[in-house]
């Protein structure tokens, strides 16, 4: 089993990524293999709305020439799918808006795709937004059929300078439960326990 971690912060070693890896390691010590991928410095543009997807309904963006339709095949690969995002202006920010809205056409043209797979969101944030944040996140995997995993509070941890979400411990025990949760419900469809 595999789950993949995707950053949606524009820092590739941010507190993001500290809150995906966190859960990595639950999921790691009950044999599932994780990987991050990370939206940071990568070419990555918005949905033009072109509607060829549909038309072709062959499982990829027809805008081949940035990093969409690499990091789209490792998620229809996984078992299961973290999505991370820092708040930014009260919401996600628009690397993973960007990447979940062409996700969002091409699943539409190709339903059932993520169906079954075991989804979950986590949010750095500062102070406020992070409820929106995490709507947003939540949204996107719970319309493509998606188990979503929760844990003993929303998936938010607060801080702001990097590294500043480890001194949240209640936040931060909430990414290690959120881990052996998404472990335990990975197990159980496939078989395990």
């Amino acid at each position: 089993m595999k789950v993949i971690g995707i950053n949606g912060s524009p820092r590739k070693a941010g507190n993001t990524a500290l809150l995906l890896q966190t859960a990595f390691q639950e999921l790691n010590k009950a044999g599932i293999e994780t990987e991050l991928i990370s939206l940071a410095g990568q070419n990555l543009q918005g949905c033009i709305a072109c509607r060829a997807c549909i038309e072709r309904k062959n499982k990829e963006c027809v805008i081949t020439n940035d990093f969409f339709n690499a990091c789209f095949k490792k998620m229809l690969a996984a078992d299961g799918i973290i999505l991370g995002s820092p708040v930014y202006s009260a919401g996600v920010t628009s690397q993973i808006k960007a990447f979940i809205d062409r996700a969002s056409m091409v699943l539409a043209a190709n339903r059932g795709l993520l169906k079954y797979k075991v989804g979950a969101s986590v949010i750095a944030a500062r102070r406020g937004g992070a409820i929106s944040a995490f709507d947003t996140l939540n949204h996107f995997l719970h319309s493509k059929e998606m188990f979503l995993v929760g844990s003993i509070y929303w998936n938010m941890v607060y801080g702001n300078a990097i590294g500043e979400v480890a001194s949240d411990q209640e936040g931060m025990d909430n990414m290690k439960n959120l881990g052996e949760n998404m472990a335990w419900l990975l197990q159980k469809i496939h078989g395990g326990i």
